[in-house]
């Protein structure tokens, strides 16, 4: 199978602008392609997965990729997907973020001399003053077709800033700066970044008389049709202190049934052939297929060893394999009362309830359990020696920590 025939069985491949064209490049290794990210935060997460799962499998079949951050961009904000207005950002605040995208990406790509680059657009678009960019970028564009693209068209009621709208333009001319500049002739991008990469190639088309691509990603979306990689507490994030391996893999693991064979195909390198077999699997193999997914996943992000101990500590949990591997729930001398700690305070510590109030139900409702018992008196209190062995509290199926007095 070409890798191009293996992008679309996969079901990654969204929409193209010329199929012919770009299977040609890509199964042939002569796609220079780039993929955005806008340093909003001073971590990539799950929703950046696919992206860095594609370049990963581009490169391995010889294609270069470039991966653009938006430092310049960075600066106004991209209004797809969104109702309200960004956050602004520092200067020192991208600056920060985009150091810490590389450290991250590199466990994806190879940024070894000419396999592939990380370039800002910082560089060029704070340069521009503001009549070239009308004469150079804006004589090319018209307002009744940017306001016909679907990302404007979320923002219309609430109010679109003039900053806000030239987005479009700024992406466009990424593309071409990099078509010129690194021969960059293939774009990849969210499936809701069609719009403004139509534009990229189009403003090559105008000013340069020449072809390039895009190709968007099937946005990555649960079975109700809401993107993956949010909880209860936020982002899933792929920097460990910010969602700890043991999270990340526990979040894959509980992904829907009919979730993880799409997930599977789109974010793993398992052969096609293996993943197939898996397609008739039901009860207790599709939860083998979920662990195999959290697995595969928490390798790629944070190593072998963590995805081991994080597979290590879910068995652990549920009657086998390594316990010591838990993830780890601290309490201080500060919660005890006269030598001992009710239940309560133990959940809200350990991070497994956000108030005492929630963990008040939580135990009333029989959710609870510590070293494998029932607790169902929130007045259920522990003496400082009850810690000095293994103290596993865990609240409902899932969400467990073993408790250590710090």
């Amino acid at each position: 199978m070409k890798l191009y025939d293996e992008l679309v069985a996969r079901g990654l491949i969204a929409q193209v602008t010329n199929e012919e064209e770009i299977s040609k490049l890509i199964n042939e290794g002569k796609a220079t392609f780039y993929i955005g990210f806008d340093p909003t935060a001073d971590s990539l997460h799950v929703g950046h997965f696919m992206a860095l799962c594609l370049m990963k499998r581009l490169q391995m079949g010889g294609n270069k990729p470039i991966a653009l951050i938006g430092g310049g961009t960075g600066m106004i904000g991209d209004p797809t997907g969104r109702t309200d207005m960004r956050q602004m950002l520092t200067k020192e605040d991208i600056q920060h973020n985009c150091d810490c995208f590389k450290e991250q990406m590199s466990r994806f790509i190879d940024f070894s001399e000419g396999k592939a680059m990380m370039v800002n657009n910082a560089d060029w678009l704070l340069d521009l003053n503001y009549v070239d960019m009308l004469r150079e970028v804006g004589a090319h564009f018209t307002v009744n077709r940017m306001l016909a693209a679907e990302c404007y068209k979320q923002r219309w009621d609430k109010g679109l800033s003039f900053l806000e709208f030239n987005y479009m333009i700024m992406q466009a001319y990424d593309f071409y700066k990099l078509f010129q500049d690194y021969g960059c002739n293939l774009e990849f991008g969210g499936d809701d970044q069609w719009s403004n990469m139509l534009a990229g190639t189009e403003l090559i088309r105008r000013k340069l008389g020449k072809d390039a691509h895009a190709m968007t990603i099937t946005l990555l979306l649960n079975s109700e049709g809401k993107k993956m990689g949010k909880t209860q507490k936020g982002a899933v994030w792929l920097d460990p202190a910010k969602t700890p391996p043991y999270e990340f893999f526990q979040y894959w693991r509980n992904v829907a049934d009919d979730d993880v064979l799409k997930c599977i195909k789109m974010l793993t390198f398992l052969p096609m052939e293996e993943i197939e077999k898996m397609e008739n699997w039901e009860g207790s193999e599709l939860n083998k297929a979920k662990e195999i997914l959290a697995f595969e996943l928490t390798k790629l992000v944070h190593g072998e060893e963590e995805a081991q101990k994080a597979l290590d500590a879910a068995k652990g949990v549920f009657g086998s394999g390594d316990a010591s591997q838990m993830p780890i729930g601290e309490i201080t001398d500060e919660v005890f009362r006269d030598g001992r700690v009710d239940i309560v305070s133990i959940l809200v510590s350990a991070g497994l309830v956000p108030s005492r109030g929630e963990g008040r139900r939580a135990v009333e409702q029989g959710g609870v359990t510590v070293n494998d018992e029932k607790v169902t008196d929130p007045k259920t209190d522990y003496g400082k020696e009850a810690f000095d062995t293994d103290f596993v509290v865990k609240k409902g199926k899932k969400h467990f920590r073993k408790i250590v007095l710090v």
